[in-house]
């Protein structure tokens, strides 16, 4: 035990894990908190560094002929680095790393996480691999895309390769740790009385989360190293000069890879089934089943890696099969959207700043979820595979999906985190300008997709340029909308009232500890003796703040 974990308030109260500001306690830090303001600090500066390197694309792509950057190799190096970046340094552990990390002990009743210096082992991994990501950018960076296909990977790429391998690489072992971490504290730790159908939502989605983490963050592992052995040892894996098959490598790479869309997804789930339910001021519609299509979204998520490679030479039967199970997959995610929909009918809504984020991401991943089923047909992907159409479905899930979700996790959960609340007219403003410019920016391009303009072109034909113009144009809107977060919560921190413990009248055992929180969470021993989402009728909701929590 830390010595700030006996500090003590003006009032005699134990102090709240922001107290103790030195350096090294942070650094050194094994309260699940901290943990989480540090990947919080963390992945907020890897999201602007993707953020400017798209950015610089998208001006590059307001003109057919190349005037930004002065080659296509720049270009090429460019879209590699902002698809590292971002998935791998942002998407991936923005919303478990930070929101996973505070709320999920708390949720549950418990102090900390199960493994607490693993967890800080997992912060110091996860920079590591992400220092070295910024290090390859700096010095020249990676032109193969952020999916390494062999053998432009292995034979004729001569960039750094095989040191953005050993970053991905190293950032994996984050996930796995961080996953393990998850798992074992939800069966252990669990507060007396808090039965599995009494988590909330967030734990559920987390859970599933860490399961494939655990289970395929090491496929991604293996694939990565066999490049390096590869193109260091020239090892006949996928090289056909070699007796190798780079068809292999494809199947490797999207076994994890389409899981990690879950992974980058089923937290952002999480977040929208807390959310939904408190400003409508009703209990989630179909507990179980959201619960449950969280695990099947895990196990099918590992069963459709095939639908990438319809055109990439695998027979016509596996890909009829890759087809009707990426239908499938839809499902589950289709039974949360629906229950999310019949939380809202009749409901009491307020559109507070994370409402407004909650809407927008139902609105944006149905478009992407929808735009995801036209491309596991075979005839229509066969059609537009390596266009804009795809990229345009593929931001639709992850901005639309996954970053809204974050947004209003974080506008959620800021006044537990800091203890401070923000002005709602400049988050209301903030939720507008990021719809509005994620839908301007990337709606064209399914327009430029479905006429056939590639994706990764450096250049492009005349009669696409005012589809591009649109897209940038929305670009510099959803670069102001994602900006103006930065400046007015941290203005909160200084000149903000203070919250109290629950202003959004939200239940949940996170919501009956102070804001900021202790260091150790809860005064006394917790007993849950009802369920979560208890909002309706009103004397349900009286009487699960008095019972929630007991002295055991």
């Amino acid at each position: 035990m830390s010595a700030s974990a006996h500090a003590r308030r003006d009032d005699g109260r134990p102090a709240d894990y922001l107290s103790d500001t030195s350096v090294a306690s942070w650094l050194l830090t094994t309260d699940h908190k901290r943990v989480g303001i540090l990947y919080m600090l963390s992945v907020t500066l890897f999201f602007f560094v993707g953020g400017v390197i798209a950015g610089l694309m998208r001006l590059e792509l307001m003109t057919p002929r190349g005037d930004v950057m002065s080659t296509p190799d720049a270009y090429n190096r460019m879209f590699t680095m902002h698809g590292v970046i971002m998935i791998f340094f942002f998407l991936v552990p923005a919303i478990p790393g930070v929101l996973g990390n505070f709320l999920l002990p708390l949720m549950i009743g418990a102090r900390d996480l199960a493994f607490p210096k693993i967890n800080l082992l997992s912060w110091y991994v996860y920079m590591i691999g992400g220092v070295m990501g910024v290090w390859i950018l700096v010095y020249g960076g990676v032109d193969t895309g952020w999916t390494f296909y062999t053998p432009f990977s292995t034979m004729y790429s001569n960039t750094y390769v095989v040191t953005a391998a050993v970053a991905v690489f190293i950032t994996g072992f984050s996930s796995i740790l961080t996953g393990l971490n998850f798992i074992v504290t939800v069966h252990t730790m669990r507060a007396p009385g808090m039965t599995w159908f009494r988590l909330p939502l967030f734990v559920w989605s987390h859970y599933a989360t860490a399961l494939i983490m655990v289970l395929g963050t090491p496929v991604l592992a293996i694939s990565v190293v066999l490049i390096g052995l590869e193109r260091l040892f020239q090892f006949g894996i996928f090289d056909p000069k070699l007796g190798g098959d780079p068809i292999l490598f494809q199947h490797l790479f999207w076994f994890y890879s389409h899981p990690a869309v879950y992974i980058m997804v089923l937290p952002g789930f999480a977040v929208i089934s807390e959310i939904i339910p408190c400003f409508s001021r009703r209990p989630i519609f179909g507990y179980r089943f959201i619960a449950f299509a969280s695990v099947a979204i895990a196990i099918f998520g590992f069963l459709v890696w095939g639908h990438h490679m319809f055109v990439s030479g695998q027979s016509m039967y596996a890909g009829a099969v890759f087809s009707i199970l990426s239908f499938l997959v839809a499902i589950p995610s289709a039974i949360k959207v629906f229950n999310w929909t019949a939380t809202l009918y009749k409901g009491s809504l307020r559109f507070d700043t994370p409402m407004l984020y909650a809407m927008g991401f139902m609105g944006l991943f149905t478009i992407g979820g929808l735009t995801g089923l036209m491309l596991a047909s075979l005839a229509i992907d066969v059609h537009v595979h390596d266009t804009y159409f795809v990229v345009a479905h593929f931001h639709y899930i992850m901005v639309g999906g996954t970053t809204m979700a974050y947004l209003g996790g974080v506008h959620f959960w800021w006044p537990k985190i800091t203890g401070r609340t923000y002005s709602e007219l400049w988050g209301k403003l903030s939720a507008l300008l990021v719809f509005v410019g994620f839908n301007l920016t990337f709606f064209p391009q399914f327009l430029l997709g479905y006429l056939g303009m590639p994706r990764r072109y450096f250049e492009y034909r005349p009669e696409f340029q005012v589809l591009n113009v649109m897209s940038t144009a929305g670009a510099s809107i959803l670069a102001v909308g994602f900006v103006l977060p930065l400046f007015y919560l941290l203005l909160s921190l200084r000149k903000a009232p203070d919250a109290g413990p629950n202003p959004w009248g939200a239940t949940g055992l996170e919501w009956q500890v102070e804001s900021p929180p202790t260091t150790h969470n809860f005064h006394e021993p917790v007993l849950v003796t009802c369920g979560p989402y208890m909002y309706s009728p009103e004397e349900a909701e009286r009487e699960y703040a008095s019972q929630h929590v007991h002295t055991a």
